[in-house]
Parts: C-alpha cells; sequence; structure tokens
C-alpha cells in the first residue's frame, strides 16, 4: 500500500481539474482493502479517473485507487469435442478472472492474442475494467456486462463476496454495485472465440474521427435519453462550442466539454447547469450526467 498525502488530484484525473485530497492511496492486494475501510471515512474510489470530475480547493477526502490490481488468470476451459473449432460461446469458451485495475485497452490486447470474442465494440473507452464494471459501460450495442459471468465486490463493511450476474441488478450505465457504493475487486468474463480484429479497429478509428481527444476531458458526459442522444439535443440547443470560462463544449461532439486550459471546476459545472437547463427548455427531457462528480 502506497498513502500520499495531499494529493494534487488534478494530476489524476484526465480532465487535469481537481484540488487538494487528504490523501491517496494506492492499494497492492485486495485484503488491504478492509483495513482502509474500516479506519478511514469519506473514501471515494478514484478508478483511473477518465470520467470523474474532481472540485477544487482543499478536499477532505481519502481517494482510493485499484490500478496496481491488473492480473488476468484463465480460470476454467470449456471445450465441446463434438463441436470442435464452434466459436458459439456456449459451446466453447474460457472463463477469465481480470482485476479491476487492469486498463480496458490491456484487456481488448490480452483478447486479440488469446482469439478470444465479446468485446470489440468497446474498444478505445478510457478507463479500468472496474470502472466500467461499476457502470455497465458500453458503446455501439455492447455493454461490458454482456460477457460478464461473476463480479467480485468489496462491501462496505470491507467485506470480499463474489456475485453472479443473475444475481445482480444492472442496467444502462449504472449498477447496484454503484448505487450500493461497492468496490469493484474483479470481474469472471465468458469469452467464446473469433476476435473481430476487423470491427475492433474500426470502433477504434470512429473514436478518433468522432471524438474531441486532443483536449482534456471526461468523455461522454450526459447519458443518451431513452430514444435519442444527449449530443443531439445539445446541438439542437446551438450550444456546440460555447464557452464558459476555460471549458468549451465541443464542436466535434457536443456532448464532450473540454478544458481548453486552465479550466476550474465552477467553469465545468456551469456548462453542465446550461446544458440540462436549455434541453429541458426546448425539449421538456432532463439529462442525467453519465460522469461522476466529487463536490
Amino acid at each position: 500500500m502506497e498513502i500520499i498525502k495531499n494529493a494534487k488530484m488534478k494530476e489524476y484525473s484526465n480532465m487535469k481539474v481537481g484540488g487538494t485530497a487528504r490523501e491517496l492511496i494506492f492499494i497492492d492486494d485486495k485484503n488491504e482493502l478492509k483495513e482502509i475501510l474500516q479506519t478511514r471515512s469519506n473514501i471515494f474510489l478514484l478508478g483511473n479517473g477518465t470520467n470523474t470530475l474532481i472540485n477544487d480547493g482543499n478536499l477532505d477526502i481519502s481517494f482510493l485507487s485499484l490500478k496496481r490490481l491488473k492480473n488476468i488468470t484463465v480460470e476454467k476451459k470449456v471445450r465441446n469435442e463434438e463441436k470442435a473449432g464452434d466459436e458459439n460461446k456456449e459451446n466453447n469458451y474460457d472463463l477469465v478472472r481480470v482485476e479491476a485495475g487492469l486498463d480496458l485497452d490491456d484487456l481488448i490486447e490480452f483478447m486479440e492474442k488469446n482469439n478470444y470474442s465479446g468485446l470489440e465494440n468497446i474498444t478505445g473507452i478510457p478507463g479500468s475494467v472496474g470502472g466500467l464494471v461499476n457502470m455497465n459501460g458500453g458503446a455501439y450495442g455492447t455493454e461490458i456486462f454482456d460477457c460478464i459471468e461473476e463480479v467480485e465486490v468489496c462491501k462496505n463493511d470491507g467485506e470480499i463476496v463474489k456475485i453472479k450476474t443473475t444475481d445482480l441488478n444492472f442496467k444502462y450505465r449504472t449498477t447496484e454495485i454503484k448505487e450500493n457504493k461497492w468496490i469493484v475487486v474483479s470481474a469472471l468474463f465468458k469469452f467464446g472465440f473469433g476476435f473481430d480484429k476487423a470491427a475492433s479497429e474500426d470502433k477504434r478509428e470512429q473514436r478518433k474521427v468522432k471524438h474531441p481527444l486532443d483536449l482534456p476531458n471526461l468523455g461522454s458526459t450526459f447519458k443518451n435519453p431513452e430514444g435519442d442522444f444527449a449530443a443531439r439535443l445539445i446541438s439542437e440547443c446551438g450550444l456546440k462550442g460555447t464557452i464558459i470560462g476555460n471549458a468549451q463544449i465541443a464542436e466535434k461532439h457536443p456532448n464532450f466539454v473540454l478544458n481548453l486550459g486552465g479550466a476550474t471546476f465552477k467553469d465545468i459545472t456551469d456548462i453542465l447547469t446550461l446544458v440540462k437547463k436549455s434541453v429541458f427548455e426546448k425539449f421538456g427531457i432532463k439529462l442525467e450526467e453519465e460522469i461522476i462528480i466529487v463536490r
């Protein structure tokens, strides 16, 4: 375990915004979680900071990172000899345990190396496996829970348990794990075979073309309302390119908010307030943040 006192949190957020935290804790073993939960209050699980907006000023918060937990273990191989070569994962599959701190990019690389399939559509999403499991992240019709059999979580009292996905509540961009503020320790994936490299590379390229990745941002800021797209609604309100302070609604993809350099927490939250107010007044739709805000 490593503890950094008075941590400068802007260094740990993709948005490059954030004040000084009481401490930032990096754990090296899941069994250290119980001690942390029992000896501290006001703990926030940071993940990779790819979708977390952190307040400025002094923060009386213990930030917790699991990014050093990144092991991958093949726990079981299932083969149907009568259907050898069948890529249907009901007949031939591997069960793979992935720790929460592993970057999604590293998991996709592991999948390609082992010819696993199932998550090609989410290639290029920034973040850790734990962060994506926590919010049921996804894209292009694929969600990470499509390939998960079981999630290992640390509950609020420090107890570590494994829960089958059939016993977990999850839906679009949220889970029972997130709502209960449990900590994702690992996930057990069920992977069939036949990695689609073309689809994976296509999704990565689409992100480069469609998303403004040249400036600090937190990815998609608002959840898509049912049957519509947040980006379309924001665009229809004429908000593309709007600047408040040093924050901007991206021209390229208006569901992204950019740090033009030196943006403050208030600059960004003022933009969020403007977007929600404008969309509600024009369409009667209440947008909900997809990003996590630490106040």
